[in-house]
Order: C-alpha cells, then structure tokens, then sequence
C-alpha cells in the first residue's frame, strides 16, 4: 500500500524536507508530494540585491531527479483530523505532513500602504526594480532597521539619498548592541540618513507623512517591518507563538503526523534560544522534517534537530558586512572579510541542480557550516 508524505511550501525548508523524505525512500512505496504555487524556490537571502533572476531557482531541476511531484497550487485549507489539504480547489490526502509553508511580510495598515514596496518575493523586487529603473539621484525611504532594512538600505545607498526610519530609538533593535557600532559607522560611511523614533502616518505617490506631520518626499518607500508565520498555522489546533509559529518537539512534530519546519515552526535551537525566522535554521530544520517524516511512516529512527551554532551575516553594501557569533551577537569578522564570507554564504545556499546523488547527498548533512 503506498504512503504518502505530502509537503506544503517551496522554500528552504519546503525543499529540504523532499529531499530528505526522498533519501529514505529506498524501493518501499512512500510517495512524496511538494505542494506550492510557483515554479521557482525563491532565495529570499538574496533579495536584497535586487535581481530576481539570481534569487530564483526552478523547483523541476530539484524535485525531478529525485522523484518528488510538484502540485502547483496554493494549500487553503487543511483538515488535520481528516488528513487533507485543500489546494487549487481539490483535495490532497496525507499519511504525514510537513508544513513548510513560511513566513509572509507583515503589511502596513496605513492610508496609502498600496504605494508601499517592499523585497518580501522576487515578484516585490521585480516591481521595484520596474519603478526604480536605472535612475541614480533617486531618494528612497526605507521603513524599518532590521535585518532586511538595513541590507536594502545600504544596497541603494549607492543610488541617491536614502533615509532609514526606525520606531525605536536605537538602529538595528533587533540584533542587540554588539554589531550597533559597526551598523551605525557603516550607515554613516554611506551617507544614509537614520531618522530614530519616529512612526509613519501615511504613504502616498510622493512620500511618507510622520506621525508629527513632517513630509519626507521619496521616489519610492520600502516596507520591511516585520514577518510572521503563514497563516496556515492558525488552522492547526496546537499552541502557536508570537510570530504565529507552531511549537514542536525536538523531531519537529506538531502532534500525530504533522510536522512544521521553516518559518511556521517555533523549534527550539539549543537550551535557551529558539530559533529565528531565517534560511539558517530553515534549512536543517526541512532536513530534519522532512526526514521524520518519512521515518516514521517506514518505522525507521528519527532524528533530533540540532542545528550549528547560531551566526549572522549582516550585509552592510559598499561599507562591506558584519559577520556575528552567538545570541548575543558577538562581532567576528567586520568589512571586506565578512563581505567575503556573505558572498560565499550567498553562493552555496543555492541548492544542486539536475543531480539526484549530490542533492540526497546535501539532504542528509545536517551542518550549515560555511568554510572560506
């Protein structure tokens, strides 16, 4: 009787778990199905370069050689006591589940939020990409210091004048004060200008209106703040964090044949910490998954997730990139160096192509760890 293990979501960890199912698979009847609505596996990481050709990875040069169907189609609706999804219209059943779907931009609910843009999708940076042009001279208003503000922040700075709001009143308040310094000093070498404590009001054609009534004119404005878990989570009865996660035990399950991997699950990285909403645990996290999965449908050991150590590479444009060790964000390696390293870190986390050894290969390792 042949099983299946049917997985929603085409990102990092979407693909991961595929692979890893597929890895167990061996000649016993287990069919693995990827569910999602679009062709290509989206390299959200590198976004912010704003070249959506170089984030997008076609999904059939993965999955075909290792035997995983792709079902295009957008997953509405799941019946966890039914063991179904509904997507495109029909209905898929399911002996386990990974639910990979990830996570989506938190959109503005501001007057004016539709001239808003933002680089959440290849399709968001495409659009631009239309608008922008070639044009230099430009000014840009970037919504939001964190992670993604500030790598789209610094990528254009190159371009005109770009104005970096934050509601907080300190730079970057999501990644502590350990890169602060080397944020601020690049944000200062680039000539972007950091408006601190300040909200938005409205968004129009011309710019953004301050909560205090101050117009700041722009060619564009970008919206980066925040992200939260698919809202596919919310139809799963189990508890859910703050950012919509689902919580899971250490083999990513939900409870009976569910598992989440990626951006919906709320796993625990070490003792302390859990995990953050990144390709960095996305990855191991779908392989773990995805692995499970399967295991126990073919009555095999599952596998704990332990990721590597926490780190991140902040990409800071011209001014170079600060790479950070530990939760508490200890500076390693700052300028041309950790620029090195962020392109080396954008290079390999784009998956093999076309070969089904490397790819089953690469879905057994477990390890992120990046040498060069």
């Amino acid at each position: 009787m042949m099983s299946d293990v049917l997985i929603v979501g085409g990102g990092f960890a979407g693909v991961w778990s595929a692979a890893a199912a597929a890895r167990l698979r061996g000649d016993d009847d287990l069919r693995i199905t990827l569910v999602a609505p679009h062709e290509d596996l989206v390299l959200r990481p590198r976004l912010h370069k704003l070249d959506p050709a170089w984030a997008r990875v076609p999904l059939k040069r993965i999955l075909e050689p290792i035997g995983v169907t792709h079902v295009r189609a957008e997953v509405t609706g799941l019946d966890v006591g039914g063991s179904t999804v509904t997507a495109g219209g029909d209905t898929i059943g399911y002996d386990r589940l990974v639910l990979a779907a990830g996570s989506r931009l938190v959109r503005a609910g501001l007057p004016g939020a539709r001239h808003l843009f933002d680089i959440d999708s290849a399709d968001g940076v495409a659009r631009l990409n239309g608008h922008l042009g070639d044009r230099t001279g430009l000014t840009v208003v970037v919504i939001g210091s964190g992670f993604t503000g500030l790598e789209i922040a610094t990528e254009l700075a190159g371009r005109g004048r770009v104005v970096l709001l934050e509601r907080a009143d300190v730079v970057a308040p999501e990644l502590g004060p350990g890169p602060r310094p080397v944020i601020a000093a690049a944000l200062a070498e680039l000539g972007v200008e950091v408006r601190l404590g300040v909200s938005v009001r409205s968004v129009t054609e011309q710019g953004v209106v301050l909560a205090d009534g101050e117009s700041v004119p722009a060619d564009a404005v970008v919206w980066t703040a925040g992200m939260r878990a698919h809202s596919l989570t919310e139809q799963i009865a189990a508890e859910r964090d703050g950012l919509g996660r689902l919580r899971v035990d250490r083999h990513l399950r939900v409870s009976g044949g569910v598992f989440a991997a990626g951006d919906v699950a709320a796993a625990m990285a070490d003792a302390s910490n859990h995990v953050v909403q990144s390709c960095q645990f996305a990855t191991p996290m779908g392989k773990a998954a995805g692995h499970n999965a399967a295991a126990d449908l073919l009555g095999l050991p599952l596998v704990d997730f332990t990721p590597d150590p926490y780190v991140t590479c902040l990409d800071l444009g011209a001014a170079g990139a600060v790479f950070t060790t530990g939760w508490d964000r200890a500076v390693a390696l700052t300028g041309q160096d950790a620029k090195d390293l962020k392109q080396t870190i954008l290079e390999v986390i784009h998956p093999p192509l076309d070969d089904a050894e490397e790819i089953l290969r690469q879905a057994g390792q477990q390890s992120n760890e990046v040498t060069g």
